[in-house]
């Protein structure tokens, strides 16, 4: 069987690699420089995917910067350091959407089983794309939209994270042997990869080993 993984250098993302390749998975790992605030995070999945062992690992070039509306790749918008209520300003528009449709298209050229991403409908900070009904949508949408679902072997969307915690989510990366040392989930992440420590993704980063009981090992620039 072979996977493409969603692998964006951050715990979520390595987690899911770790599974497909527990699951039996031949896995081809797709990054993207998006036009995101730090590149730590791409040096961070090269380093996952070499660590842990893929197919082939390419990072594609899609700079939503030049579209701009989220914290994420516009410089003058400022990643909230509290807690944020409703759809945060991190949200990248349709960054979900964009990102499965490149990852469907890989797949068809390497005649892929399925498409293995981290969207979370737990801990997950009120993004629209990572809701079970819009993983149901796009499922539809893939078997609608390619060949091989045409011909009636389209793509499974395999979302092993979605009903997790991010303390559950942890506790399986570790089972698999994940090391979240090196990972880069901060929003706003040094050059080093070094993490904020009050960014939202930093906060459920935080209280996720907490819950689970196992020690964070992040490096923070701040506590």
């Amino acid at each position: 069987m072979k996977a493409v993984i969603l692998c964006s250098g951050g715990l979520d993302s390595a987690t899911c690699l770790a599974w497909a390749i527990s699951q039996g998975y031949a896995c081809y790992a797709l990054s993207f420089n998006y036009g995101q605030r730090h590149q730590s995070e791409l040096i961070a999945a090269s380093r996952i995917t070499d660590l842990l062992g893929v197919m082939e690992h390419k990072t594609l070039q899609v700079d939503l910067a030049q579209l701009g509306g989220s914290a994420l790749t516009d410089l003058t918008i400022a990643v909230p350091e509290q807690e944020s209520v409703g759809i945060p300003i991190t949200y990248v528009p349709a960054r979900n959407t964009i990102f499965l449709s490149l990852a469907l298209a890989y797949g068809e050229v390497i005649d892929a089983d399925a498409i293995v991403l981290g969207v979370n409908a737990v801990d997950y900070s009120g993004y629209p794309d990572c809701r079970p009904e819009y993983i149901a949508a796009f499922q539809r949408l893939a078997n609608l939209a390619t060949q091989q679902g045409v011909e009636g072997h389209g793509m499974r969307i395999e979302t092993p994270l979605l009903y997790l915690s991010k303390a559950e989510i942890i506790q399986l990366g570790v089972s698999l042997g994940v090391d979240y040392r090196m990972t880069v989930s901060c929003y706003q992440a040094d050059a080093n990869g070094r993490a904020c420590g009050v960014c939202d993704s930093c906060r459920l980063r935080k209280q996720g080993f907490m819950q689970a009981g196992i020690d964070d090992a992040t490096e923070y620039y701040h506590q």
